[in-house]
C-alpha cells in the first residue's frame, strides 16, 4: 500500500524540526565561544582557557570512567607527562615546539597501554601508585625536571596574548569533544558501554574486551597527554604540581558533578567547578572539603548529576508538563 505524500510530509516533518534545532544549538554555542574575547578582561579569559583544559581533561576521563567502567587514578598524570615531555624534549634536544607536542601526545598513549589487566580496585590502585610514583619522579629529578623550581618552557606563540590562547584551547576543546562523542556514538562506542556495564557478559558475546579496553586507554591518555602539552606551553612554568592527586579529584568532582557517563556532564561541570576552584584558593585545602559536601549533596538528591537534572526537565518539558525543580 503506498502511502499519501502528504502523510509522507508529516512524518518527516519532526525530523527536519530536530535537525532545525541541532542547527540552531551548534549556532548559538559558536556565538557565546566567540563573546569572551569581545567583553572579557584578561584574567576572566583566563579563567576560561584554563576551564577548556579541564574540560578535556574531564571528557577523556568519562570516556574511561564513564563510558568503559575502567576507573583510573593516574588521568592528570599523563597529562603531566605530555607536559613534561614536550618540555624535556625542547631544552634537552632542542626540538621544535609543535614535535614536542606530538611527541607527548605518543608518549602518554605508549603509558596508557600499561595495568589494563587489572580491573576495578586493583586498576583503581594500580593507577594511583603509577601517578604517585610520577608525581614523585617529577619532584625528585631535579638535576633534570628542575623539581619543584619549575622547568620553563617557551609559549606557543611568543608571547601570553589571553586571546590568541583562548581561541586555541576552545579550538581543541570543540575538537576533542567532537572526536569523542563520535567514538561514543560508533558500533564501537556499543562495545564500550557493554563492558561498563558487565565485561564478562561482554566478553561471553564476543566483544574483545581487552582490545576496547587497550584502545579506549590509549585514546584516554593521547587526549591527556597532548591536553597537558598544550597547556604546559601556556603555563610556561612546568611543576609537579600538575601530578598532584589533588588535580585527579577535581577530575572526579567536575565528571560526577556534571554527569558520570553522559556526553554533557564533563561539559557541565568542568568550566563551573574550575572557576570556583580558583575563587576558594584563599581558603587553601579546604576547597576539597567544600567540594566533597557539594558532591554529596548532589549526590543525596540526583545521583546522576546536573545532567540527569537536566535531561528530566528536557523530556518533562517536550512532554508539555511543567519542570520539577526538586
Amino acid at each position: 500500500m503506498t502511502r499519501p505524500a502528504s502523510a509522507s510530509w508529516i512524518t518527516r516533518t519532526p525530523a527536519c524540526l530536530a535537525d532545525g534545532r541541532r542547527i540552531a544549538a551548534v549556532l548559538a554555542c559558536a556565538g557565546l565561544l566567540a563573546l569572551p574575547p569581545f567583553v572579557a578582561d584578561g584574567f576572566a579569559l583566563h579563567l576560561l582557557t584554563t576551564g577548556f583544559y579541564y574540560t578535556i581533561m574531564a571528557a577523556s576521563w568519562n570516556l574511561l570512567a564513564g563510558f568503559t567502567g575502567q576507573f583510573s587514578l593516574a588521568h592528570h598524570a599523563f597529562a603531566a607527562i605530555g607536559a613534561y615531555t614536550s618540555g624535556l624534549l625542547i631544552r634537552y634536544c632542542a626540538v621544535p615546539i609543535w614535535l614536542g607536542i606530538a611527541s607527548a601526545g605518543v608518549v602518554a598513549a605508549a603509558l596508557g597501554r600499561l595495568v589494563l589487566a587489572m580491573r576495578a580496585i586493583y586498576l583503581a590502585i594500580a593507577t594511583w601508585a603509577f601517578a604517585e610514583t610520577i608525581h614523585i619522579l617529577l619532584t625528585a629529578a631535579y638535576p633534570f625536571t628542575r623539581g619543584e623550581l619549575g622547568l620553563n618552557v617557551p609559549p606557543l606563540f611568543g608571547n601570553l596574548d589571553p586571546i590568541a590562547y583562548y581561541a586555541l584551547f576552545a579550538g581543541l576543546a570543540v575538537v576533542s569533544v567532537a572526536t569523542m562523542y563520535a567514538i561514543v556514538k560508533s558500533p564501537f562506542g556499543h562495545f564500550m558501554r557493554a563492558i561498563r556495564d558487565d565485561d564478562l557478559r561482554a566478553e561471553s558475546l564476543g566483544v574483545d574486551t581487552t582490545r576496547v579496553k587497550l584502545l579506549v586507554f590509549t585514546v584516554a591518555s593521547a587526549f591527556a597527554g597532548l591536553a597537558g602539552a598544550f597547556y604546559g606551553h601556556y603555563l610556561v612554568v612546568l611543576s609537579p604540581q600538575m601530578a598532584d592527586f589533588n588535580e585527579m579529584a577535581k577530575l572526579i568532582i567536575m565528571v560526577v558533578l556534571g554527569g558520570l557517563g553522559t556526553v554533557i556532564g564533563p561539559l557541565i561541570g568542568a568550566a563551573p567547578v574550575q572557576m570556583l576552584t580558583t575563587y576558594l584558593q584563599k581558603y587553601g585545602e579546604w576547597d576539597m572539603v567544600i567540594f566533597a559536601l557539594i558532591v554529596i549533596a548532589l549526590m543525596r538528591t540526583n545521583q546522576g548529576g546536573i545532567a540527569a537534572f537536566v535531561y528530566a526537565m528536557a523530556a518533562r518539558l517536550r512532554a508539555g508538563k511543567p519542570p520539577r525543580v526538586c
